[in-house]
């Protein structure tokens, strides 16, 4: 917690927009912590050190358009990526799996890829190369950036309004956290498996 604190108190809110942005949108930004900001942050606002309603805000906002950056990102440099017939990794084949993906589980994946860490780095990429609507892709982006950016934050606010030095056990909490993520890709899974069964 002291290197989030520390961290967080350093570079501020903007230094916060800046790592929710790059986390949510440029691909390099996959190693940078999400839910352990948005955490920490909760608790030092809860704290009295930071203001939630401009948490929220700032996360909100630096993650809808980190997503709408990947988007365009993913529809530019796809194309050059992909269009080599003999890749073995960037086929045009894989493309087209992915489109068909997006077509079907598009939506859903956008607000779900949302609360996992890692993966919502690329989500967006992904939409922007497989051609996802673009419409479709915002209006959920946007829904998901709401859902994490208010969720997360606040939920720490709370707890660490409720439990009295919550902030010693930040790590703890951010592993909850993280296996609660993954929940969903569990369920879809397991789900896709008994379909084939």
């Amino acid at each position: 917690m002291f290197d989030l604190e520390s961290l967080i108190s350093t570079v501020s809110y903007i230094g916060i927009f800046g790592i929710v942005f790059a986390e949510t949108g440029l691909l390099l930004g996959f190693f940078l912590p999400g839910d352990s900001l948005l955490i920490a942050a909760g608790l030092m606002a809860a704290k009295g050190d930071l203001s939630l309603a401009l948490i929220i805000f700032i996360v909100t906002i630096a993650a809808i358009i980190g997503n709408i950056v990947g988007y365009f990102i993913g529809q530019k440099v796809g194309p050059m990526i992909f269009k080599r017939e003999k890749s073995r990794f960037f086929h045009p084949e894989h493309v087209e799996k992915t489109h068909a993906f997006f077509e079907k589980h598009g939506p859903k994946t956008i607000i779900l890829a949302r609360f996992i860490p890692i993966v919502r780095t690329f989500v967006a990429t992904f939409a922007g190369v497989s051609k996802m609507n673009f419409k479709t892709f915002f209006v959920y982006s946007v829904i998901g950036g709401i859902l994490w950016g208010v969720g997360l934050p606040l939920a720490a606010f709370y707890l660490g309004k409720l439990i009295p030095d919550l902030d010693k056990y930040i790590l703890l909490v951010i592993a909850i956290v993280i296996v609660i993520s993954f929940i969903p890709i569990a369920l879809e899974l397991l789900k896709s498996r008994q379909k084939k069964a």
